[in-house]
């Protein structure tokens, strides 16, 4: 068990920083080449000592479902604990978000960081950072006749629509599809998945800032047309932001902090888990990715994001700007009452508040302490938990990243509610894709778990109560 105990030590926060040579600080592909090796002697390890261990019984009730607490995937970049919250690459957000390098300007931590701490279980230096920062900057180019394909798109087309129409049509230069035609050997994958998966990343702020300025762009204007480009000075997010159109440097920090913390949240859920099974047919990134989006822009997973702000802007509508806890319990207890669920409450594995909620939630409070939404989103969290456990049967009452997440965004002046998930899905590229390749580096095979018609569930458990099917 030596590789293992010694990529636990490697993979600790307070480790040096791994340089080749004397001065030179690695690339990622550089890190990755020399990670990979000893990571699959751990698995071998992991697999010859505890391949036979039983990870728990499946009841019925799990199989109709949806699955819910079935452990049968691996997925290596993140775990969901339903009290500590997400932790990425073993570290909590507390502890990883102030460790995390920021960039040349701004004070909130680069998604370039978080990308590296996923692929490799590293934090990254500063400087590796930078770098990686300045190779998805060289990296970012889309094709002009994909920019014409997004400008042809009707502005009511929705804007998830269109960035998975976007991601599909850039498989087109997909070098992982072309090297799988041309006969690499097996063991060579990761590399072409890894440099689509870094290529992907890299054009996504193009296309979902063209998505934005199209969506918004004044009726009967002309499309944005050419002209956006990635500016080598900025970051992935500064880059994101200005392209969007927005030139605050409070704003681009914001979006450093959506951006990092949105990026993972362990491999069951649905967008993560259908980059996972498109990507176990060996589809290439661009296709997983797009398929992922498809998942991401169902209402009861992305796009719950806009329905918390929607909720709370009508609310405040209804309730005024100095509305008392009194009055917003009365609120609460109307729409449950109806039969509604109040947005961004509850979680189907977390019991405790989100971190990525707390994170934000305390952004706010430093930079925007005035904004009369988020005095509801405050008033909100004190008086929602305690109405849901009333009834015992709620398990988990406490808010989660979508309960602040839209209120930030509205603050800005960024208001288009329908593409709030578009931001969800730039970010979370950063996390399904560290997950894909690392199947591919895995070797994990075709995903197909068995399944059972209702009759068969009858036979094996009860046949004398046999229904009419």
């Amino acid at each position: 068990m030596d590789h293992i105990a010694a990529h636990n030590q490697s993979s600790k926060v307070a480790m040096p920083p791994t340089k080749l040579g004397n001065t030179t600080p690695n690339t990622l592909h550089q890190r990755m080449s020399e990670i990979v090796p000893n990571r699959l002697s751990d698995i071998r390890i992991i697999r010859t000592k505890y391949g036979k261990g039983n990870l728990g019984n499946v009841t019925v009730d799990m199989a109709y479902g949806g699955m819910r607490g079935i452990v049968g995937l691996i997925w290596e970049v993140s775990l969901l604990d339903p009290e500590k919250g997400i932790t990425l690459r073993t570290h909590s957000l507390p502890e990883l978000l102030p460790r995390l390098p920021r960039g040349r300007r701004g004070s909130e931590p680069m998604p370039e960081g978080m990308l590296w701490l996923l692929l490799t279980g590293e934090v990254p230096t500063k400087e590796e950072a930078l770098g990686l920062s300045a190779e998805l900057a060289k990296r970012g180019v889309v094709e002009p006749w994909i920019e014409d394909v997004l400008d042809q798109c009707p502005k009511t087309l929705h804007p998830m629509t269109q960035l998975s129409y976007a991601v599909n049509a850039c498989q087109h230069s997909s070098k992982f599809a072309k090297a799988y035609a041309s006969g690499v050997p097996k063991d060579t994958y990761w590399q072409y998945y890894f440099e689509d998966c870094l290529d992907l990343i890299a054009k996504l702020p193009l296309i979902a800032a063209r998505i934005y300025r199209n969506v918004t762009r004044a009726e009967g204007a002309p499309p944005v047309g050419r002209g956006l480009s990635v500016d080598v000075s900025l970051d992935w997010s500064g880059n994101f932001a200005r392209m969007m159109g927005f030139e605050s440097d409070e704003f681009d920090d914001m979006l450093r902090l959506f951006l990092t913390i949105h990026c993972d949240h362990e491999g069951g859920n649905v967008s993560a888990h259908t980059c996972h099974v498109v990507s176990s047919a060996l589809a290439d990134p661009y296709l997983s990715f797009a398929a992922c989006m498809n998942g991401l822009a169902g209402p009861l997973h992305g796009l719950a994001n806009q329905e918390c702000l929607l909720f709370i802007v009508k609310m405040r509508e209804e309730l005024g700007d100095n509305a008392s806890n009194d009055q917003v319990e009365a609120y609460v207890r109307a729409i449950i009452k109806s039969g509604q669920v109040i947005p961004g409450y509850g979680h189907a594995v977390l019991r405790k508040t989100d971190p990525r909620y707390t994170c934000q939630k305390e952004w706010a409070e430093m930079h925007l302490p005035d904004d009369p939404l988020l005095k509801l989103v405050g008033q909100l969290f004190e008086v929602v938990p305690r109405v849901l456990a009333e009834g015992g049967k709620v398990k988990n009452p406490w808010p989660n990243v979508d309960a602040a997440s839209g209120v930030l965004l509205n603050h800005y002046g960024l208001k288009e509610t329908n593409y709030y998930t578009v931001l969800f899905g730039v970010s979370r590229a950063l996390g399904v894709l560290s997950g894909t390749l690392w199947a591919r580096i895995c070797g994990l095979p075709i995903e197909r778990p068995k399944s059972l018609t209702s009759e068969e569930v009858v036979r094996l458990f009860g046949p004398e109560v046999s229904p009419k099917m």
